[in-house]
Protein backbone atom coordinates (compact mmCIF):
# COMPACT_ATOMS: atom_id res chain seq x y z
CA UNK A 1 0.00 0.00 0.00
CA UNK A 2 1.48 3.37 -1.01
CA UNK A 3 1.48 6.08 1.62
CA UNK A 4 0.17 9.47 0.57
CA UNK A 5 3.54 11.14 -0.21
CA UNK A 6 4.45 8.19 -2.43
CA UNK A 7 1.36 8.20 -4.64
CA UNK A 8 2.72 8.74 -8.17
CA UNK A 9 -0.56 10.30 -9.34
CA UNK A 10 -0.09 13.19 -6.92
CA UNK A 11 3.60 13.49 -7.71
CA UNK A 12 2.85 13.44 -11.44
CA UNK A 13 0.33 16.26 -11.12
CA UNK A 14 2.78 18.32 -9.05
CA UNK A 15 5.58 17.73 -11.57
CA UNK A 16 3.39 18.77 -14.47
CA UNK A 17 2.51 21.97 -12.64
CA UNK A 18 6.21 22.74 -12.12
CA UNK A 19 6.99 21.96 -15.75
CA UNK A 20 4.20 24.28 -16.87
CA UNK A 21 5.46 27.13 -14.68
CA UNK A 22 9.08 26.68 -15.79
CA UNK A 23 8.06 26.45 -19.45
CA UNK A 24 6.01 29.63 -19.34
CA UNK A 25 8.81 31.49 -17.55
CA UNK A 26 11.09 30.44 -20.41
CA UNK A 27 8.53 31.45 -23.05
CA UNK A 28 7.98 27.85 -24.09
CA UNK A 29 4.99 25.62 -24.73
CA UNK A 30 4.70 23.02 -21.92
CA UNK A 31 3.39 20.59 -24.53
CA UNK A 32 6.81 20.60 -26.22
CA UNK A 33 8.37 18.84 -23.22
CA UNK A 34 8.23 15.08 -22.65
CA UNK A 35 8.34 13.79 -19.08
CA UNK A 36 10.08 10.41 -18.90
CA UNK A 37 9.46 8.52 -15.67
CA UNK A 38 12.66 6.70 -14.68
CA UNK A 39 11.68 3.27 -13.37
CA UNK A 40 15.15 2.22 -12.20
CA UNK A 41 14.83 0.02 -9.08
CA UNK A 42 11.28 1.24 -8.45
CA UNK A 43 8.53 -1.15 -7.29
CA UNK A 44 6.27 -2.17 -10.13
CA UNK A 45 3.28 -0.92 -8.13
CA UNK A 46 4.56 2.65 -8.35
CA UNK A 47 5.30 2.37 -12.05
CA UNK A 48 1.86 0.98 -12.77
CA UNK A 49 0.24 3.72 -10.68
CA UNK A 50 2.05 6.45 -12.63
CA UNK A 51 0.95 4.95 -15.94
CA UNK A 52 -2.62 4.77 -14.65
CA UNK A 53 -2.36 8.47 -13.80
CA UNK A 54 -1.37 9.36 -17.36
CA UNK A 55 2.40 8.95 -17.63
CA UNK A 56 3.13 8.25 -21.30
CA UNK A 57 6.89 7.69 -21.32
CA UNK A 58 8.92 5.23 -19.26
CA UNK A 59 12.70 5.25 -18.93
CA UNK A 60 14.80 2.19 -18.09
CA UNK A 61 18.47 1.94 -17.14
CA UNK A 62 18.90 -1.84 -17.39
CA UNK A 63 17.77 -4.08 -20.24
CA UNK A 64 16.97 -7.05 -18.00
CA UNK A 65 14.89 -4.98 -15.58
CA UNK A 66 13.13 -3.33 -18.52
CA UNK A 67 12.14 -6.69 -19.98
CA UNK A 68 10.56 -7.69 -16.66
CA UNK A 69 8.69 -4.39 -16.39
CA UNK A 70 7.46 -4.52 -19.98
CA UNK A 71 6.25 -8.11 -19.60
CA UNK A 72 4.33 -7.15 -16.45
CA UNK A 73 2.87 -4.08 -18.16
CA UNK A 74 1.97 -5.80 -21.44
CA UNK A 75 -0.96 -4.23 -23.23
CA UNK A 76 -0.36 -0.71 -21.94
CA UNK A 77 0.50 1.96 -24.47
CA UNK A 78 3.57 3.93 -23.43
CA UNK A 79 6.81 4.94 -25.12
CA UNK A 80 9.89 3.03 -24.02
CA UNK A 81 13.16 4.87 -23.49
CA UNK A 82 16.54 3.33 -22.71
CA UNK A 83 18.58 5.82 -20.70
CA UNK A 84 21.38 3.71 -19.17
CA UNK A 85 24.85 2.70 -20.27
CA UNK A 86 24.46 0.24 -23.13
CA UNK A 87 26.91 -2.62 -23.53
CA UNK A 88 27.48 -4.27 -26.88
CA UNK A 89 26.08 -7.60 -25.66
CA UNK A 90 22.75 -5.90 -24.85
CA UNK A 91 22.14 -4.11 -28.13
CA UNK A 92 20.03 -6.86 -29.70
CA UNK A 93 17.52 -6.75 -26.86
CA UNK A 94 17.61 -2.95 -26.74
CA UNK A 95 16.95 -2.69 -30.46
CA UNK A 96 13.80 -4.79 -30.06
CA UNK A 97 12.47 -3.49 -26.74
CA UNK A 98 12.72 0.28 -27.01
CA UNK A 99 11.36 3.20 -29.01
CA UNK A 100 14.27 5.46 -28.00
CA UNK A 101 17.87 4.93 -26.94
CA UNK A 102 19.32 8.08 -25.37
CA UNK A 103 22.85 6.87 -24.66
CA UNK A 104 24.64 6.16 -27.94
CA UNK A 105 28.25 7.18 -27.33
CA UNK A 106 30.24 5.30 -29.96
CA UNK A 107 29.84 4.12 -33.52
CA UNK A 108 30.00 0.41 -32.69
CA UNK A 109 26.89 0.61 -30.48
CA UNK A 110 25.00 2.56 -33.15
CA UNK A 111 25.97 0.09 -35.86
CA UNK A 112 24.77 -2.87 -33.80
CA UNK A 113 21.48 -1.18 -32.94
CA UNK A 114 20.84 -0.43 -36.60
CA UNK A 115 21.72 -3.96 -37.75
CA UNK A 116 19.59 -5.56 -35.02
CA UNK A 117 16.51 -3.33 -35.27
CA UNK A 118 13.70 -5.49 -36.71
CA UNK A 119 12.57 -4.46 -40.18
CA UNK A 120 8.93 -4.58 -39.07
CA UNK A 121 9.54 -1.83 -36.52
CA UNK A 122 10.04 1.86 -37.33
CA UNK A 123 13.59 3.20 -37.16
CA UNK A 124 14.88 3.46 -33.62
CA UNK A 125 15.07 7.04 -32.34
CA UNK A 126 18.47 7.73 -30.76
CA UNK A 127 20.33 10.49 -28.98
CA UNK A 128 24.09 10.83 -28.72
CA UNK A 129 25.32 11.07 -25.14
CA UNK A 130 27.86 13.83 -24.47
CA UNK A 131 30.39 13.81 -21.66
CA UNK A 132 30.47 17.36 -20.37
CA UNK A 133 32.89 18.49 -17.69
CA UNK A 134 35.38 15.73 -18.52
CA UNK A 135 34.26 13.47 -15.66
CA UNK A 136 36.09 10.15 -16.15
CA UNK A 137 33.40 8.12 -14.38
CA UNK A 138 30.68 9.13 -16.83
CA UNK A 139 30.03 7.76 -20.30
CA UNK A 140 29.59 9.85 -23.40
CA UNK A 141 31.51 11.15 -26.36
CA UNK A 142 33.70 14.22 -25.84
CA UNK A 143 32.48 17.34 -27.68
CA UNK A 144 35.49 17.15 -29.99
CA UNK A 145 34.27 13.79 -31.30
CA UNK A 146 30.62 14.71 -31.68
CA UNK A 147 30.54 15.80 -35.31
CA UNK A 148 32.14 12.59 -36.60
CA UNK A 149 29.89 10.39 -34.48
CA UNK A 150 26.78 12.29 -35.58
CA UNK A 151 27.68 11.75 -39.23
CA UNK A 152 28.18 8.04 -38.62
CA UNK A 153 24.91 7.61 -36.73
CA UNK A 154 22.88 9.68 -39.19
CA UNK A 155 23.97 7.40 -42.02
CA UNK A 156 22.66 4.19 -40.47
CA UNK A 157 19.46 2.89 -42.10
CA UNK A 158 17.52 1.60 -39.07
CA UNK A 159 18.24 4.53 -36.77
CA UNK A 160 16.86 8.05 -36.65
CA UNK A 161 19.24 10.49 -35.00
CA UNK A 162 17.01 12.78 -32.93
CA UNK A 163 19.27 14.76 -30.64
CA UNK A 164 21.74 14.93 -27.77
CA UNK A 165 21.74 13.76 -24.16
CA UNK A 166 23.91 14.59 -21.17
CA UNK A 167 24.47 13.78 -17.49
CA UNK A 168 26.25 16.99 -16.49
CA UNK A 169 28.35 17.52 -13.38
CA UNK A 170 26.17 17.90 -10.28
CA UNK A 171 25.51 21.54 -9.42
CA UNK A 172 23.28 23.05 -6.76
CA UNK A 173 23.05 26.58 -8.18
CA UNK A 174 20.58 27.08 -11.06
CA UNK A 175 23.00 29.36 -12.91
CA UNK A 176 25.68 26.67 -12.88
CA UNK A 177 23.15 24.02 -13.90
CA UNK A 178 22.11 26.18 -16.84
CA UNK A 179 25.72 26.55 -17.98
CA UNK A 180 26.01 22.84 -18.76
CA UNK A 181 22.60 22.64 -20.40
CA UNK A 182 23.39 25.68 -22.51
CA UNK A 183 26.55 23.95 -23.71
CA UNK A 184 24.53 20.94 -24.90
CA UNK A 185 22.05 23.21 -26.65
CA UNK A 186 24.85 25.02 -28.46
CA UNK A 187 26.33 21.70 -29.61
CA UNK A 188 22.95 20.71 -31.06
CA UNK A 189 22.60 24.07 -32.80
CA UNK A 190 26.07 23.60 -34.28
CA UNK A 191 25.10 20.20 -35.70
CA UNK A 192 21.90 21.61 -37.18
CA UNK A 193 23.84 24.46 -38.77
CA UNK A 194 25.99 21.78 -40.43
CA UNK A 195 22.92 20.15 -41.98
CA UNK A 196 21.45 17.83 -39.34
CA UNK A 197 17.81 18.09 -38.30
CA UNK A 198 17.90 17.31 -34.62
CA UNK A 199 14.90 18.11 -32.44
CA UNK A 200 15.63 16.54 -29.04
CA UNK A 201 17.60 17.67 -26.00
CA UNK A 202 17.45 14.93 -23.36
CA UNK A 203 18.57 16.75 -20.22
CA UNK A 204 17.26 17.52 -16.78
CA UNK A 205 16.51 15.24 -13.82
CA UNK A 206 14.75 15.60 -10.47
CA UNK A 207 17.14 18.19 -9.06
CA UNK A 208 17.74 20.39 -12.10
CA UNK A 209 14.93 19.99 -14.63
CA UNK A 210 13.72 23.59 -14.34
CA UNK A 211 17.17 24.85 -15.35
CA UNK A 212 17.12 22.37 -18.24
CA UNK A 213 13.75 23.66 -19.42
CA UNK A 214 15.13 27.20 -19.43
CA UNK A 215 17.87 26.04 -21.83
CA UNK A 216 15.61 24.14 -24.23
CA UNK A 217 15.17 20.61 -22.84
CA UNK A 218 12.63 18.54 -24.75
CA UNK A 219 12.94 15.32 -22.69
CA UNK A 220 13.21 15.28 -18.90
CA UNK A 221 14.37 12.08 -17.18
CA UNK A 222 12.79 12.11 -13.72
CA UNK A 223 12.78 9.32 -11.16
CA UNK A 224 12.76 10.29 -7.49
CA UNK A 225 10.56 13.35 -7.86
CA UNK A 226 7.94 11.17 -9.55
CA UNK A 227 8.19 7.78 -7.86
CA UNK A 228 9.79 8.66 -4.52
CA UNK A 229 13.00 7.31 -3.08
CA UNK A 230 14.07 3.91 -4.37
CA UNK A 231 13.65 0.96 -2.07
Amino acid sequence: MLTAPQIPAERLAALRDRITVASREAGRDPGSITLIGVAKSQPLERVRSALDAGLCDLGENYVQEARAHFDALAGRGFRRHFIGALQANKTRDAARLFDWVHTVDRARIAERLSAQRPDAMPPLSVCIQLRLGDEPTKAGVAPAGLAALAEAVAGLPRLRLRGLMCLPPAESEPALQRRWFAELRRLLERLNAAGHRLDALSMGMSGDFEAAIAEGATHLRIGTALFGERD
